[in-house]
């Protein structure tokens, strides 16, 4: 094998600048932006909130090159390439998307993309027809623990799947399971405190049977109590014919106690959070990789359609509880789960 010719200049592709806009700068949205503002790739960036004081703190924080609160203002051709939608409540997701990508803007949008099945295809064939990159935050791929197990099951190290114990997340089973598809669903929640909070189940125990026998169970909402901040952590066992690998992301490593503040668990938040020059957590490298994306036109890691299956599950599982039975995947009606109220 030859040499490198190290005289010659690198050929790699140099990324071009991104002008990036950030609607919505709440816990999220001023995450991001942090992030953003520390990229190099970034050469502008735009801040849109409908609250003034909010939009103005992290303009000032990031150093952006501009503020708003009419986020219609960044869909001009002229003032941004790429968007990040990061607003709140959840059904505002799928109306400000669907102006970005219309409009010709890359977007990542968070999860979940939109509260039906027709408003996801909608959003799908919107961007495929301006050819926009669309891309849904599911930050944990980005941990390198379960970015493990997704490389243990490509290279084959694992065998073929058997079974999958995990707690929180069902996007992280699927992914690991990709190309197998969900096939049967069946749910059963419990109520608690966030119900009369944000009208969700305190948990939700899923079990997703895969069109070729994988059995995954999986522990959704999965609320914690109010000391363990970020309310959520992952478990995960995965086993296959060939060897298993056990993920313990319950955080649980790290306990800080003070007399004022009693037990917590620092650094537990699902998107991480800064610490000193370092930042712990997946939500960085989630939003980097979105700009790299569009820096050099590569294609995201979460796509719109796996996204997508993530809110089939959801909604057949929803139905699945409601009805006390287990459910097909495809019984699902104009992009609703059909609700039958004897049943409910």
């Amino acid at each position: 094998m030859s040499e490198p010719d190290l005289t010659q200049p690198h050929t790699s592709p140099r990324p071009k600048g991104v002008r990036l806009g950030i609607i919505g700068t709440g816990w999220i949205g001023l995450t991001r932006a942090r992030t953003a503002a520390a990229d190099g790739r970034v050469t502008e960036l735009h801040l849109a909130d409908l609250k003034r004081e909010t939009v103005l703190l992290a303009a000032a924080e990031t150093n952006a090159a501009s503020y708003r609160c009419d986020y219609t203002e960044l869909l001009d051709a002229d003032a941004v390439d790429a968007l990040i939608v990061s607003t709140a409540p959840e059904d505002t997701h799928y109306p400000i998307a669907r102006d970005c990508l219309a409009a010709g803007k890359h977007v990542l949008l968070e999860k979940p993309m939109a509260l039906t099945l027709d408003e996801a295809d909608d959003l799908i064939e919107v961007a495929g027809a301006t050819g926009a990159t669309f891309s849904i935050g599911y930050s944990q791929r980005f941990q390198p623990k379960f970015a493990f197990v997704k490389e243990q099951f490509d290279r084959g190290a694992l065998g073929q799947p058997t079974s999958i114990l995990i707690s929180h997340d069902i996007d992280l089973a699927l992914w690991w399971l990709h190309p197998r598809r969900p096939a049967r669903i069946y749910a059963q929640s419990a109520n608690g405190i966030m119900l009369e909070r944000h009208a969700q189940p305190d948990c939700a125990w899923i079990m997703i049977t895969m069109d070729d026998g994988t059995v995954v169970t999986i522990g959704a909402d999965w609320s914690l109590p109010t000391e363990s901040p970020g309310y959520s952590s992952v478990l995960a066992e995965v086993v296959g014919t060939a060897g298993g690998v056990f993920v313990d992301e319950s955080h649980r490593d790290l306990l800080l106690t003070t007399a004022q503040g009693g037990i917590v668990r620092p650094l537990s938040t699902m998107p991480g959070e800064p610490v000193g020059s370092v930042y712990r957590g997946p939500m960085e490298a989630e939003t980097r990789h979105f700009i790299e994306c569009i820096a050099f036109g590569r294609l995201p890691v979460v796509t719109a359609r796996q996204a997508r299956l993530v809110m089939e599950v959801t909604l057949a599982a929803d139905l699945s509880a409601a009805r006390n039975e287990p459910v097909s995947l495809g019984a699902l009606v104009s992009g609703r789960a059909e609700t039958d109220e004897a049943a409910i």
